[in-house]
């Protein structure tokens, strides 16, 4: 982002620049804090401020802030001092501005299965997907469900009780006579369909009605993820991170069509639920390690409607250190993250002037964006701070400093946003206005679409706050060259754009904070 201009200057550079401001919106619609101008805070988010920091935040000294790693131990305590300096407390109360985000970092575990007496062998018949401890059971009858479809249209959960047992389900969905899946009546591939999401979709209905475990025979996926598993094992190393949750969770194989068929004999031909008796042993040991990481939380108390809360936030971990190289981040997310250390500035410059904001603002910097939006869902699933019901918008940061080669169209004094418009008319309306009024950055919608193909809508930290109601608006420069890998350094940062980017979020911020009504959420999803 920009020093701070004389206000002749700045005029002078910002009409240069493109805006696709929406006509129509009347700016009566946003109400403005009575005798207050806020470009007065705005001027204190400046782009050497932004650089110092920076330069700290995504250097070699962090060490790419790995999740759980020294590197982002380093980095929340480096956050927490900057909110500490700045006088802003923690709404945990005292010297805790640690939000703790229990995970586990998941390595393979084996299984021993049998049935019947036969047994069947790990990564060549069966693989663990899930098991959050170990296991050692035997079952005397498992409940088959077909596809293990629960949808609107189609379930095979539908007159069948399967609440502390064991599930066995197969891949794929049915079809009508005219070739449509029954779930959408259309023949494009649903989250039931082979792949990926298909086992999330499965296990998450074996979930809401309360299975104890799911056996998941899938034989094209099989031979693909066995393998995988299997070098995994071999080499010891540690997987994916995960959550941890508080209660046992569900259990989860995928099996090839030997063990399934042994299970259930015509489980290929037949779909039809229904109890099966068997005897199966299972036994699992679960290798996988505990760790802690940390959000990091800071607020400013509204002045007038203190229960609201605005959310600002940025993820503050990144790659780490793969094959002895730094991944400093300073686009992903080094930049949104001081970018919500400036804006928490200039909120606490205009409360010591005797204008904060009426509604509360949370600064929320999460971990464990780059393993899965973990430490975002922690807050959103499991510890909000404030009631999700009390929180009146989310405004996300993530990569905001750079310019994405492939936009050939327009100013280079751009940002993309997602999702302003998806839950929120009035977001969306506020956003345009404030754009119009203080910052004059073009507004790209190009990824906004509820068909783009890069499904940037649920890949950032806002998503867990939409997928609960709550509006939400996703700041992003886009992708570049140095995306995810040890070249996104501070000195590519084009630091003029990220102070007015800053700008943009404060003054929408502020709109929001202030107004006299809160957000109406007119495009709430089911």
């Amino acid at each position: 982002m920009k020093k701070l201009l004389l206000l002749g200057v700045a005029f002078a550079i910002v009409t240069g620049c493109g805006t696709s401001s929406k006509s129509g919106v009347n700016t009566s619609q946003i109400p403005q804090p009575k005798n207050i101008d806020p470009t007065e805070y705005a001027a204190t988010i400046t782009s050497a401020e932004l650089k110092t920091m920076l330069y700290k935040y995504a250097s070699d000294e962090f060490e790419g802030r790995d999740t759980g790693e020294k590197g982002q131990k380093m980095a929340v305590e480096y956050l927490k001092q900057k909110y500490v300096d700045m006088e802003i407390p923690s709404p945990l109360g005292g010297d805790d501005y640690f939000q703790e985000v229990p995970l586990e970092k998941q390595r393979v575990a084996e299984a021993k299965f049998s049935v019947n007496g036969k047994s069947f062998k790990s990564f060549e018949d069966h693989i663990v997907l899930t098991a959050t401890n170990n296991v050692n059971t035997s079952i005397d009858h498992i409940v088959y469900v077909g596809y293990g479809i629960d949808d609107e249209n189609y379930s095979d959960y539908q007159n069948i009780d399967v609440t502390g047992k064991f599930v066995l389900a197969k891949s794929g969905e049915p079809k009508d006579t005219d070739g449509n899946f029954i779930t959408s009546g259309t023949s494009e591939a649903t989250k039931w369909t082979n792949g990926r999401r298909s086992i999330s979709s499965k296990r998450d209905a074996a979930v809401a009605n309360g299975a104890q475990g799911i056996i998941f025979m899938n034989d094209n996926l099989f031979s693909r993820y066995s393998a995988f598993y299997q070098r995994q094992a071999a080499s010891g190393t540690a997987g994916r991170l995960s959550l941890k949750s508080n209660d046992n969770g569900i259990i989860m194989l995928m099996i090839n069509e030997a063990l399934g068929k042994a299970l259930h004999a015509s489980i290929s031909e037949d779909s039809t639920p229904k109890e099966i008796e068997t005897n199966i042993n299972l036994e699992i040991e679960n290798k996988s390690e505990s760790i802690t990481s940390e959000n990091v939380v800071a607020y400013i108390k509204g002045s007038e409607k203190p229960d609201e809360i605005v959310v600002l936030s940025a993820h503050l971990d990144h790659e780490g250190v793969k094959n002895g190289e730094i991944y400093n981040g300073a686009d992903d997310d080094g930049s949104g993250t001081v970018a919500i250390l400036e804006i928490a500035q200039a909120f606490k410059a205009a409360e010591k002037t005797g204008h904060g904001p009426k509604r509360s603002i949370l600064f929320l910097h999460v971990t464990a964006e780059e393993k899965g939006l973990l430490g975002s869902r922690h807050y959103t699933d499991n510890d909000p701070i404030f009631p999700l019901e009390n929180t009146v918008a989310n405004l996300n940061i993530d990569m905001i400093g750079r310019v994405d080669p492939e936009r050939t169209i327009g100013t280079r004094n751009y940002i993309y946003l997602i999702g302003s418009d998806k839950l929120s008319t009035d977001l969306h309306n506020i956003s345009e206005e404030a754009n119009k009024n203080y910052t004059n950055i073009e507004l790209d919608y190009k990824f906004n679409a509820d068909n783009d193909p890069n499904r940037f809508y649920y890949r950032s930290d806002h998503y867990n706050f939409a997928k609960n109601n709550i509006p939400v608006i996703f700041y992003f420069n886009g992708t570049h060259d140095d995306y995810h890998k040890p070249t996104d350094t501070p000195d590519k940062i084009e630091y003029d754009l990220l102070e007015n980017r800053a700008r943009l979020v404060f003054y929408t911020a502020w709109e929001v904070a202030n107004r006299d009504q809160r957000l109406v959420v007119d495009k709430a999803t089911e």
